[in-house]
């Protein structure tokens, strides 16, 4: 029989908190891994949000002379209707230098203002770096409160001038986030590092995206503003206070930062209707029998007034037979979803250094996809099941696009809720 604890809220608080460790019993008399899973869940009502700063930081290097630019526009255009009065925009291109199209200013006149995105003209090579921290000075210079604050970083292309190396860009993506201003980061096209772009969307919490054709550029432009226009938590933050005899191994999928037997970890935003999930692996030393509180979880975001919290409390027996009795089946199922994500990208890194034939790729994926589908994750099987059709096709380039966008997204444990 597993045990669930889930802490109940008041009416204004948009999301809730469930804490569960891996099993109900441990053994008094030898240490003992397990893991915490920590999750968070925002319900699918509407509510008023809080209002938008946004960036948007678009590559106008000569690759994206023709269709791509012109999709571009549209897509840009597209997110200023969606935008309100209150809401705050910005506009940054970037090809070997950077302009600022147009600088921070309410969503009053939206005429005007696409007639500055129209204005568009592609340039030459890619000032990735420069782009971003311009773009990211923009939501700076007007530090309003209560405001979701975003970059959208939007290329076709590698760095091909200024700052190129992949730390010192991931690390200033890191320093907007820490500043209150998370980045995403969206991918157009077969030459564009992924890598990279994950690594920026990952150090400034935001999203990552795959768009393969120049007509599709829209289509997700409005998932992420669909995003931005329905978060629930902004810039949660966990903290796990460990008990004496308890210390921590592992975050799962996340940086942790560790303060004795305090260990705090920053979580991307959440939207209505999704959840997040956290995996953190203890370690629990002997002790006498008995019940003991190993954790206490807490939980902090712009969007509620006082912490959440939770005690995590396991019993220590001596009876072997209880541990085979106690094992939490939702943790369980985490930590399966958290080794599919490394299958994934063990097959993918397979894929890049062509140590596995096409065929045998496939037939792992097929694998992962059946999997992913018995566990309910059913975004992540059509990406799979996307990546395969790519390779099917013998655009490999764009299969391992799609994967890393996979692996992202279940390293971060975001996943939409199924409707009741």
């Amino acid at each position: 029989m597993e045990e669930t604890r889930i802490i109940a809220f008041a009416f204004e608080s948009p999301f809730s908190l469930e804490a569960h460790f891996g099993n109900r019993y441990a053994l008094y008399s030898v240490p003992t891994r397990d893991y915490l899973l920590i999750r968070l869940k925002a319900g699918g009502a509407p509510r008023i949000r809080a209002p938008l700063n946004v960036c948007l930081v678009i590559d106008r290097s000569g690759s994206m002379e023709g269709e791509p630019l012109e999709y571009t526009k549209k897509a840009c255009a597209y997110v200023v209707d969606l935008l309100e009065p209150q809401d705050v925009l910005s506009i940054v291109a970037f090809a070997e230098d950077v302009n600022v199209i147009m600088p921070p200013r309410k969503v009053v006149n939206k005429e005007l203002i696409k007639t500055h995105i129209m204005r568009l003209e592609v340039g030459d090579t890619t000032n990735l770096y420069d782009g971003l921290m311009v773009g990211g000075n923009q939501v700076k210079s007007l530090p309003l409160s209560n405001y979701t604050n975003r970059v959208l970083l939007f290329t076709d292309g590698e760095p091909t001038t200024g700052i190129k190396d992949y730390p010192t860009i991931t690390q200033l993506a890191g320093s907007l986030r820490e500043s209150g201003i998370k980045v995403t980061a969206l991918g157009f096209g077969l030459e564009y590092n992924e890598e990279l772009l994950v690594g920026i969307a990952k150090r400034g919490g935001g999203n990552y995206y795959y768009i393969s054709r120049p007509e599709l550029i829209q289509e997700v432009f409005r998932r992420e503003m669909e995003s931005l226009l329905t978060v629930a938590a902004r810039n949660p933050k966990v903290k796990v206070r460990l008990s004496r005899w308890v210390r921590a191994r592992d975050v799962l999928g996340y940086d942790a930062e560790y303060k004795g037997r305090d260990v705090e970890v920053q979580l991307v935003d959440l939207e209505r209707g999704a959840s997040i999930s956290l995996l953190m692996e203890l370690e629990l030393e002997p002790r006498p029998a008995g019940t003991y509180r190993i954790a206490r979880v807490e939980v902090e975001s712009d969007d509620i007034k006082d912490k959440l919290a939770e005690d995590v409390v396991v019993d220590f027996v001596e009876d072997v037979a209880l541990i085979q009795e106690g094992v939490n089946e939702i943790v369980k199922r985490e930590w399966e979803a958290k080794q599919t994500a490394r299958s994934i990208e063990k097959t993918l890194m397979a894929m890049k250094t062509q140590a596995i034939s096409t065929a045998a790729a496939v037939a792992e994926l097929e694998r992962t996809k059946i999997f992913l589908r018995e566990q309910g994750r059913l975004e992540e099987a059509q990406e799979v099941e996307q990546a395969i059709e790519s390779l099917k096709k013998g655009t490999s380039l764009e299969a391992e696009k799609t994967l890393v966008g996979t692996i992202y997204k279940m390293d971060i444990g975001k996943k939409k809720e199924e409707a009741k």
